[in-house]
């Protein structure tokens, strides 16, 4: 039977900094029907980004802010369960930029990937092999380029991307070195992810730590959060490091600019390079990481943890709830159960 309604999650006002449950609504609408070379898609699995903040505030971005009344942006995993495009069938597993609804209406333009990983559960294709993990493996081996036995250091380190990040440096041969907040997410890191090292940022003496885990220095620093985390990290850069920039998560606000202490004395007496990335920059990546990533799942190298919120109600204090440091790995809200 055809579905008549759809729940859709819906920006009500415009935030500033962090946006909370306040500013959504969930309503029902109608769902029409499918035109030409149009499929309907079923969402089961709606994905929870740190980088969703930045869709919705009215400060500049690398994409244009959701509209007011609009339904919240976000990347879906679903089936296709309607279908007038031949190369779409009924029963087709796909991702994309569906938002935050039940149902979306899309033409194969806006499709994402058809996902191919079958063996593996539909949930990943937002995380360890979504934009979470392809953004960690683009990060980490096209611009930080560690080298066996170098030192990485990577913040957030108990999150989607930066959980994949240490990973893939202990698979290249380098001492991981993660900072995360919290006495489980550290233990998180060291026993379910195999860092080296892991400092609790929340922690009383959390510098001093942080220097007894990098004794020889740090190589490659791949950041998620800015601020006094970063600057703590930026004294112990070794000569030639490389400084990758993936999030500012701990700065709530842009406007006005934190001050803070200045970062050009460190790259310039280190000869360090600090270089800034989008993934959606680099979709030419994207099959790579993914094909290497499923590869490492299978053979039982990479581990991934999700948290997983059931029911679209959950949606609009998702969001909030990441920068309240609630979740343990990726954070999805499921709609559907298999």
């Amino acid at each position: 039977m055809s579905p008549s309604t759809n729940r859709q999650v819906r920006l009500k006002s415009r935030p500033v900094g962090i946006p909370q449950a306040g500013h959504f609504e969930i309503v029902e609408a109608p769902v029409p029907m499918l035109g030409p070379r149009q499929m309907l898609v079923r969402n089961h699995y709606l994905s929870v980004e740190p980088a969703m903040r930045g869709w919705v505030n009215a400060a500049g971005n690398y994409a244009e802010p959701v509209a007011v009344g609009a339904v919240m942006r976000s990347f879906a995993a679903g089936i296709v369960v309607q279908s007038n495009d031949t190369a779409w069938p009924v029963g087709t597993p796909v991702t994309g930029l569906f938002g935050w609804q039940d149902y979306a209406i899309v033409e194969g333009a806006a499709i994402d990937r058809r996902i191919d990983e079958v063996d593996l559960p539909l949930s990943t294709a937002l995380g360890v092999l979504g934009i979470n993990g392809v953004t960690a493996h683009h990060g980490l081996m096209r611009i930080g380029r560690p080298s066996a036995g170098e030192t990485v250091v990577v913040s957030s380190a108990a999150g989607a991307v930066g959980s994949c990040v240490g990973q893939l440096a202990r698979m290249r041969g380098c001492r991981a070195v993660g900072i995360t907040g919290g006495e489980v997410k550290r233990r998180l890191c060291l026993e379910r992810f195999g860092f080296d090292a892991a400092v609790d940022y929340k922690a009383a003496g959390f510098e001093q730590r942080l220097a007894e885990a990098c004794a020889d220095g740090v190589d490659v620093y791949f950041d998620n959060t800015a601020g006094a985390i970063s600057d703590a990290v930026m004294s112990r850069l070794n000569v030639g490091a490389r400084v990758v920039i993936c999030g500012t998560a701990s700065v709530a606000s842009w406007d006005p600019a934190p001050q803070g202490p200045r970062v050009e004395r460190h790259l310039l007496v280190k000869r360090a390079r600090m270089q800034g990335f989008v993934i959606f920059d680099h979709p030419e990546h994207h099959a790579t990481a993914r094909t290497n990533l499923a590869q490492w799942l299978r053979e039982g190298k990479l581990q991934y943890v999700e948290d997983i919120l059931d029911g679209i109600e959950q949606a609009p204090d998702a969001i909030a709830g990441l920068y309240r440091g609630e979740n343990l790995g990726k954070r999805l809200i499921r709609l559907v159960r298999a």
